[in-house]
């Protein structure tokens, strides 16, 4: 059933878990993976290439991204390994980069004794070396990508099997994405979820303009939840 939506500091206060997606939510690296992306097609399926939107496969797998720019399982196996090869030169010259406020905010909700998880579409090589060129390698209790799940955002099967993994309560806990694609996966999974970096919000979910605007309504609220329960 999907969830309506509800103002983001009713959200907030309430739940214990948070789960986070990576690319495009905490690290800024949606242009990375463009990049990666179109060198990539150019390569191995230079005819996809003027059809290319990033925004169309942001979120999902790059093995389903590859599987629906070629068609072809065996020239999107060739393709997804050398998307992901070069992102990783990318990332390794640092051309990732947190967005304002990540670190601030995963803070925040450690200190109020809230639990951090990471559900990423990206395979567990590239998310490790993401967290380590940001310094958040150890920041999550557990880490999900690609290699861990069968299915691809945005298949709700993906926060489904996050939730029944981690025995996370999904009246328990809120999403943080920036896809439309992750967004509809939490959001078929019965999830509160929260939509990132936006000003008009994809379906079930609630739009949060930055991760700044998250800390300070957190704050704000769980100050109000002590004094109204003094």
């Amino acid at each position: 059933m999907t969830p309506v939506a509800s103002p983001p500091a009713e959200i907030l206060v309430r739940r214990g878990h948070w789960l986070f997606d990576l690319d495009g939510t905490l690290v800024d690296s949606c242009p990375v993976h463009e990049a990666a992306y179109r060198e990539a097609i150019a390569e191995i399926a230079p005819e996809a290439l003027a059809g290319f939107r990033y925004a169309d496969h942001a979120g999902a797998s790059t093995g389903s991204a590859a599987l629906r720019l070629t068609g072809d399982a065996e020239r999107a196996g060739r393709l997804a390994r050398r998307k992901q090869e070069l992102y990783r030169e990318h990332v390794a010259a640092g051309r990732a980069a947190l967005f304002p406020g990540a670190r601030r905010l995963l803070d925040r909700i450690a200190a109020a004794g809230r639990t951090a998880y990471l559900v990423t579409g990206g395979s567990r090589a590239s998310v490790e070396r993401v967290l380590a060129a940001c310094a958040l390698t150890g920041r999550f209790r557990a880490v999900l990508t690609s290699d861990d799940v069968p299915a691809s955002k945005p298949d709700p099967a993906v926060y489904a099997a996050a939730c029944a993994r981690w025995g996370v309560d999904p009246r328990d806990a809120v999403v943080l994405e920036d896809s439309a694609h992750g967004v509809a996966s939490a959001v078929g999974a019965g999830l509160a979820t929260l939509h990132v970096h936006v000003a008009e919000p994809a379906p079930g979910a609630v739009a949060v303009g930055c991760l700044d605007e998250i800390t300070s309504l957190l704050e704000t609220s769980l100050l109000d939840s002590e004094v109204g329960g003094g």
